[in-house]
């Protein structure tokens, strides 16, 4: 029986991965601190840690990981920007769930612009109070806007194809074209920028993608652009993006990840005080709406992330190829096909 140590744990992971424990002959054991320097010794005596996007896995986290025995790092989510990799290479093998549910992403990101552009969040509060007076919940038709959509992976196309459903011009931009998208024009960033009513992030967060949303990018959008973000927050310099509001540049945000979230999101800080100055005054701003990186949770999601994870572990404990498995050469790969990465 494969032994697990499953790191910053919530209810909603529990009931997901205990359903299918026995299935896959796995014993779990939960820890609700996050993964870190600290906690790391937690981990000895387990062959397999389980992490999640805001752990920290430093070179230090790694050492000690692989100092106690755990031989695998398997991430319940798709996201990696928080791992050494370069310390992991040859120790520890690392893999994730890259696609768990599109749908429910894209879904939430269509959520949010829906709530944003129609004032739906302003109009809830109001009417829970019996304020039923319209003024000031004047929003716009999504019909016959331009999106700019940033990333065509999975979830970009299964976002681009609800925005085509609402009749919106889509424009793209990526590294990586995909030629079977239909009515989509593929353009660069700062033609996107220029161009479009919405802009809506859909990428992984990379050295090359890291704050792609700044000042300059800022200065070349359409006065009165909304933008959506449910990728990583690091995509947007938040300072930036606060600039943009205060001058009106930006004309609304909606946010489910924030560049500083690590340590406030998933957690109820309602009863403690809050010292980000710049994510106060962002939930403050009444055309801005954020969401604590809930997109990715649904029923179906929260499944297939349990099924993925608990099969890349059974897979490696059998010593077989984990078609999941990942590292910092992954990028220039030139390992045989169904070899494990080292």
């Amino acid at each position: 029986m494969t032994r697990i140590a499953f790191f910053d744990t919530k209810p909603y992971d529990k009931t997901h991965f205990d359903q299918l424990a026995a299935e896959y002959d796995v014993h779990i054991h939960y820890f609700e601190s996050k993964l870190n320097e600290n906690t790391a010794p937690l981990a000895k005596g387990y062959d397999v840690v389980c992490a999640f996007v805001n752990d920290h896995i430093t070179e230090f986290v790694i050492n000690r990981l692989y100092e106690d025995g755990v031989r695998l790092i398997a991430m319940r989510c798709a996201g990696y920007n928080n791992i050494d990799f370069k310390s992991a290479f040859g120790k520890i093998h690392i893999v994730r769930v890259p696609a768990y549910s599109p749908y429910a992403v894209a879904e939430h990101a269509m959520a949010l612009l829906l709530s944003v552009v129609r004032q739906i969040h302003h109009a809830y509060v109001r009417t829970r109070e019996f304020n039923f007076s319209l003024n000031g919940l004047v929003g716009f038709d999504l019909h016959g806007k331009t999106i700019g959509v940033v990333g065509t992976g999975k979830i970009g196309k299964v976002f681009i194809n609800l925005c085509k459903g609402f009749g919106m011009k889509v424009l793209a931009f990526d590294p990586y074209p995909d030629k079977s998208l239909e009515d989509v024009r593929y353009c660069t960033l700062e033609e996107l920028c220029k161009e479009s009513d919405i802009i809506s992030l859909h990428c992984p967060l990379t050295p090359d993608s890291e704050h792609m949303i700044d000042r300059k990018s800022i200065a070349l959008m359409k006065p009165g652009v909304v933008l959506v973000n449910t990728s990583r927050g690091g995509l947007v310099d938040s300072q930036a993006l606060l600039e943009g509001i205060k001058s009106r540049k930006i004309g609304g945000a909606a946010l489910d990840v924030y560049e500083e979230e690590g340590e406030l999101f998933y957690e109820d800080k309602s009863a403690t005080l809050f010292d980000d100055d710049t994510l106060m005054l962002l939930i403050a701003m009444p055309n801005v709406l954020v969401t604590s990186h809930q997109a990715f949770l649904t029923d179906e999601a929260l499944h297939n992330i349990a099924e993925t994870t608990l099969q890349s572990i059974r897979d490696f404990a059998d010593g077989k190829v984990m078609p999941h498995e990942i590292c910092y050469q992954c990028a220039t790969c030139t390992k045989e096909p169904n070899q494990r990465c080292f």
